[in-house]
């Protein structure tokens, strides 16, 4: 059989003695530290300053844009010199290597094709540009594909 429980009185949830707070609903501004004036003034003085900066960094950095400028006028002529004295070399050994390979072969003339001229209408003295093959053809693979490479992307 059930056990009897015993009886209890319900007890009622009462406020606390002498009542509940009051619940807060007036407005409560922020509390203001500046005024719009001291804000307008910071603003400008902040603006001012700050052009003032602008100003003299931007003279900077025209003065140095000038100066990479000249610099580059005054190298570029060393630069292509350079350039065009490293393609002679190149193409010096490549006809010093074709006269190595090709020393062993009856008739054959360095710069001709068994004797006779590539370019006939040309006077002797012309300088031809070879093709890109044609330069790279005794040189490492290497230095071939990393030209190559270059000259196919940019």
């Amino acid at each position: 059989m059930a056990t009897a429980v015993p009886h209890c009185p319900p007890k009622q949830d009462l406020p606390p003695p002498g009542g509940y707070k009051k619940i807060p609903f007036a407005r409560v501004p922020p509390k203001s530290y500046f005024t719009g004036f001291t804000t307008i003034g910071t603003y400008v003085v902040v603006t001012a300053v700050g052009l003032g900066v602008y100003y003299l960094t931007a003279k900077k950095v025209k003065r140095d844009e000038i100066e990479m400028r000249s610099a580059q006028n005054v190298i570029f002529p060393i630069l292509v010199a350079e350039r065009d004295r490293e393609f002679l070399r190149q193409l010096r050994r490549n006809r010093d290597e074709e006269a190595e390979l090709m020393k062993n072969v009856p008739g054959w003339e360095v710069g001709t094709w068994y004797g006779e001229p590539v370019f006939k209408t040309l006077p002797e003295d012309t300088l031809v540009t070879p093709i890109f093959k044609e330069f790279y053809a005794h040189s490492d693979w290497k230095s071939y594909a990393k030209r190559a490479h270059l000259k196919l992307w940019s």
